[in-house]
């Protein structure tokens, strides 16, 4: 058994720094968020349980937390868009098969220099870390609030979500890896997709194909994931592994649903989010794709309410500077246009902003209370 070193330090080279030491160690690390606050601070201690935590001052205190296996590398706290949050434990093996697979799949011309912007407590801005850790990738540490000089400076690769990719000029980057969510239909050409989570140890799937040695497969709706990339355990209980279409007892339920056919996925949304109303099922990502086409809707949301008649009426939360009630005619016309008549919403609500995860996640746990 070894130490879980916590590491309560900013996105920057001293974060890196310390994680190389962890690394050469063979210390499985978790990165705090700084951001947080008490109580959710020691709550979010509680679900990662470090033993050891290094301060910015460099020195290593005791906490009292639990220890980690041998081969244990990182552990990370799921993006929290529903439910309680967890922490899962990926080996240092996993972090490796995520990080050259990443590489191999995105590397360009030049040599690749990560923009490090996205924070390091989330799978996705640990990964960009993990790049350089563990492959010959380097990386450049600038303003997360002015991305486009980190391409002005070397950078030639950026791993964002979807509200950086709309706020910046990222044109001048090789690769611009975005995540987070459903992506743009539109989006410049420099532009690869990501589809993974937490468990899968970052993204799995860029523009709808696997990487190598990635296994997908479709049932009852649910997307399954077989991949040297995924998680050992949570912190505080067993991974829910599944036997596969090819016998094994290795494969990750991912909760969302979709397709896999003639190698390319398709995410539809998470399956405890779909809508049914009047019979019909309607997936809100699908649904808000649609109403955000329309250009007085600024960001928008779907929830499904509970209704006699149709067993879930559509609520459509909306953020938009428009007064013109037309707006919501155009919403329901863009609905029946896009998916079908019973798309359509029965209900909206202005609201001033949507709750979001920290990485742009739309917190939908949040948005059914509204209903």
């Amino acid at each position: 058994m070894r130490d879980l070193v916590g590491l309560d330090l900013p996105l920057g080279p001293q974060l890196f720094d310390e994680l190389r030491r962890c690394f050469d160690r063979g210390e499985a690390v978790t990165v705090l968020d700084q951001r947080l606050r008490d109580p959710r601070r020691d709550e979010m201690l509680k679900v990662v349980a470090p033993t050891v935590i290094v301060d910015e001052s460099g020195l290593r205190h005791r906490w009292e937390g639990l220890p980690v296996e041998d081969g244990d590398g990182l552990v990370v706290t799921t993006s929290g868009t529903s439910g309680t949050p967890k922490a899962a434990i990926l080996t240092w093996a996993a972090v490796l098969a995520s990080a050259e697979r990443t590489m191999t799949a995105l590397q360009r011309e030049r040599r690749t220099v990560w923009n490090a912007c996205l924070p390091a407590t989330h799978v996705g801005g640990f990964a960009v870390l993990a790049r350089a850790l563990l492959t010959d990738a380097s990386l450049y540490f600038g303003d997360p609030d002015d991305l486009a000089s980190g391409a002005t400076n070397g950078a030639t690769h950026v791993a964002v979500v979807r509200t950086q990719l709309h706020r910046a000029d990222l044109s001048a980057y090789d690769v611009v890896l975005l995540g987070g969510g459903p992506p743009p239909a539109l989006r410049p050409t420099n532009v690869v997709t990501t589809w993974g989570m937490t468990e899968t140890g970052s993204g799995v799937v860029y523009d709808g194909r696997p990487l190598p040695d990635v296994r997908l497969a479709e049932r009852d709706g649910e997307i399954l994931v077989a991949s040297p990339t995924l998680l050992r355990a949570y912190r505080h209980s067993p991974a829910p592994f599944v036997t596969g279409p090819d016998g094994a007892d290795d494969w990750f339920p991912t909760g969302d649903a979709g397709t896999f056919e003639n190698g390319r996925l398709t995410i539809r949304g998470r399956m405890g989010f779909v809508i049914t109303t009047g019979g019909e099922k309607v997936w809100p990502d699908d649904l808000e794709g649609a109403l955000r086409t329309l250009p007085d809707i600024d960001d928008v949301a779907v929830a499904g309410a509970d209704d006699d008649e149709w067993g879930q009426r559509i609520v459509a939360f909306v953020v938009t500077s428009s007064l013109n009630n037309a707006l919501w005619d155009q919403c329901r016309e863009a609905a029946a246009t896009a998916l079908g008549p019973w798309a359509k919403p029965k209900e909206f609500r202005r609201v001033a902003a949507l709750p979001r995860t920290s990485n742009g996640k739309l917190r939908r746990d949040e948005i059914a209370h509204w209903v």
